[in-house]
């Protein structure tokens, strides 16, 4: 072997520079027509193979943990003579460069979108509902982007793995979002197709609550199932179909609610650094990339029930400034019960609610709601206080806040730095009146994004989790 590298290093260099230089042109001419790094890889033909798919040396399509083994293919659900692996070839690429000519037009449309502050051209297309006012960074983009979605936004679901880790998640409690958009991508007829040749994104139904549920050892606390299962799971689609291989994972996403979702990623390569990861713990201290990862609400769902969660006081019937209960944990709620616990009347904050007060009705005629992080960046509380019609109190490091993309936090939120905690009563009631009425309103303006219908509604949670994975694979933002 070391005689061959000898014998050809002249030319093996010159390979390698002749690569570079083909390299840099193609990806200069896609920055030119606003293409992201996805178009330079998907663009190219051949990719058979990826190396260091995982760290897990397991190659079975199974897995044996704690004495629990599960069947990761769902056999018999996907035709092998249909969707086999079979590299490049013109017929899968004329496929994708009409999947890449749709993209390129609705990025067209939408750039001219934003431009039309009246929204004049999109009025005819959407009369259900035309997004305005100032909870929007650029409402006509939003409208004509979400309308495109609708129209063309197709999504491939891997039919492998069998519940309960996969294709299947809680739907209550505190990681109940992660189960709910399982479940309702599972029976989504809008945007969900059968044939990936015509799919725009790739989504790996794993479920990181239900791996540690049914996987993780209490004791034994062993979290190297997370990786065992991620790898052999993207090992068998790389290996079954040629759609990761094709983009290095970078037009295929995970979700996950669980504390852990990131973690769940960080055992392949091309799923944590090129995949787009839609996750709850959206901390960029923790390498959360705004640009190709998505932040979507944590929702508790402590019943499972969806309905009857909306509504509040209005403003003349809100009684107390400032409300907080919940526990003490994380870096910065223990700032926030030194300086305010008992401590004062207008701003209550409690680690438990005292008998007979209800913790929805405290909300319900308060005027702010405190949301603090705690051990982890997200809080069910934002998504509370939407509900109850309470202007949110956000006091956060490096969270990156659900839909972003679309939505002006600054027009419906109150932010205060962590060390401005002792001074939080002063903030408050410095904020004028008709600010605080702005506020509110936009609150009720922006409930109906974080609402969880079943069936899915249009421009509710779901559709708002779909229409931000539309933006990372059209690599847009307003």
């Amino acid at each position: 072997m070391a005689y061959f590298f000898r014998k050809h290093s002249n030319v093996i260099a010159i390979a390698i520079a002749s690569l570079a230089v083909v390299s840099v042109v193609a990806l200069t001419k896609n920055s030119v027509n606003g293409f992201s790094w996805f178009h330079f890889f998907s663009a190219q033909r051949g990719w058979t193979g990826i190396t260091n798919l995982g760290t897990t040396s397991s190659s079975s399509a199974f897995m044996t943990d704690q004495g629990k083994r599960k069947t990761l293919i769902n056999g018999g659900k996907v035709s092998k003579e249909k969707y086999v692996l079979v590299g490049g070839g013109r017929r899968s690429d004329s496929k994708l460069k009409r999947v890449e000519a749709g993209l390129s037009m609705a990025r067209t449309l939408i750039r001219e979108a934003a431009e039309d502050n009246n929204c004049t051209s999109s009025l005819h297309d959407d009369l259900d509902y035309i997004p305005r006012g100032y909870i929007y960074r650029n409402a006509c983009a939003f409208h004509r982007s979400y309308v495109l979605m609708e129209k063309m936004f197709k999504i491939f679901v891997y039919e492998e793995g069998e519940p309960p880790l996969f294709h299947y998640g809680t739907c209550k409690d505190i990681y109940s979002m992660e189960g709910v958009f399982l479940s309702l991508m599972e029976t989504n007829t809008k945007f969900r197709t059968s044939n990936p040749d015509e799919a725009h994104v790739y989504f790996l139904p794993f479920s990181v609550v239900m791996i540690i549920e049914h996987l993780f050892h209490p004791v034994i606390r062993d979290k190297a199932v997370l990786e065992r299962t991620v790898s052999d799971y993207v090992r068998i689609i790389s290996h079954k179909y040629q759609y990761w291989n094709r983009s290095l994972g970078a037009d295929h996403f995970m979700l996950s609610c669980h504390d852990w979702g990131p973690r769940a990623t960080w055992y392949v390569r091309q799923l944590y650094y090129n995949s787009i990861r839609v996750l709850c713990n959206a901390n960029t201290s923790e390498h959360f990339n705004p640009k190709k990862d998505a932040s979507f609400p944590e929702i508790n769902l402590k019943t499972g029930e969806i309905t009857g969660l909306t509504g509040g006081s209005p403003p003349s019937n809100r009684t107390v400034l400032a409300f907080f209960a919940g526990r003490m944990h994380g870096k910065i709620r223990p700032a926030l019960f030194q300086h305010w616990m008992g401590k004062d009347e207008d701003v209550q904050v409690y680690e438990t609610l005292p008998q007979g007060i209800s913790y929805h009705e405290m909300m319900k005629k308060s005027r702010y709601c405190i949301c603090p992080s705690g051990h982890e960046v997200a809080s069910p509380r934002i998504a509370e206080a939407i509900y109850a019609e309470c202007v949110p109190v956000l006091i956060s490091q490096h969270y990156i806040f659900p839909f972003s993309d679309v939505l002006d936090w600054d027009s419906f939120t109150v932010q205060v730095p962590v060390t401005e905690i002792p001074d939080l009563k002063n903030i408050l009631e410095a904020i004028p009146e008709d600010q605080y009425s702005r506020m509110q309103e936009r609150v009720k303006q922006v409930q109906r994004h974080f609402v969880v219908n079943n069936p899915p509604e249009r421009y509710d949670v779901f559709h708002m989790i779909i229409h931000s994975i539309w933006l990372r694979r059209l690599n847009l933002r307003f």
